[in-house]
């Protein structure tokens, strides 16, 4: 089985190439895909999109389209704050509440603007995650950007009790990045239920472990010092 890094470098490599990215270089990101807005279409389409109220959501240009999608139907979104930077690590995003239109405050600098920001155990119960990846196969094992803050995002929020191990993940991505071949998961990896491309729902095939919270074990020192949350949360175990 290939390592993270060497599967991250060659889709990165591929989508660059073949200019299905929507920039120059995705490499380190959420690669935003061409097509990424009709794979949002078709993610609208699923019944566990049409009842969901509240998602949770990755803050990247990718993931966007479902961003907008989501608040243009009524649904409150809660976004993360871009690498958890702030104690306050999710903006909410209603949409009684804005002044702006879903496709602006669906943006990092709007929904910042607009956005109320939240500590994490102010967030009401989540229906739907929206992750971004890397690379994904059709087990739903999931691939991201290699800084380990979406598995971050989903462990706060399973340890405050707004996310459930049964809630849904779906992830958008472009065709290439859809891999026929085992990934390597580890037990902080958030499995996906579904995949999702321009045109193809992928339905995974599930009984993969789901995180049932924060694994300190996996933290290093420089990660903890970054994200201000994780310091508190570290304090209050160490008292």
């Amino acid at each position: 089985m290939r390592d993270k890094d060497s599967i991250r470098e060659e889709v990165w490599t591929a989508m660059e190439q073949s200019r299905v990215a929507r920039a120059k270089n995705v490499h380190d990101k959420i690669p935003h895909f061409r097509g990424a807005e009709a794979a949002a279409d078709l993610v609208g389409d699923l019944e566990v999109w049409q009842k969901a109220r509240v998602v949770k959501s990755n803050p990247d240009k990718a993931q966007r389209p479902l961003r907008q999608l989501a608040l243009e139907e009524g649904k409150i979104v809660y976004m993360a704050v871009p690498r958890l930077r702030k104690e306050q690590c999710f903006v909410e995003l209603d949409p009684a509440r804005l002044d702006i239109t879903p496709a602006k405050a669906s943006t990092i600098s709007g929904a910042s603007r607009a956005g109320r920001p939240v500590y994490v155990e102010e967030m009401r119960p989540v229906d739907l995650v929206i992750s971004g990846s890397v690379a994904v196969n059709r087990q739903g094992v999931r691939i991201g950007k290699g800084g380990g803050f979406a598995d971050l995002e989903y462990g706060l929020a399973v340890a405050a009790g707004v996310v459930a191990p049964g809630t849904p993940v779906v992830s958008t991505v472009h065709p290439m990045q859809v891999l026929d071949e085992d990934l390597p998961m580890t037990h902080h990896d958030v499995p996906l239920d579904y995949v999702v491309t321009p045109e193809e729902v992928i339905r995974c095939g599930g009984g993969l472990p789901t995180p049932v919270g924060i694994y300190w074990e996996d933290l290093d020192p420089k990660k903890i010092s970054e994200i201000p949350l994780l310091q508190k949360l570290l304090e209050l175990r160490e008292d």
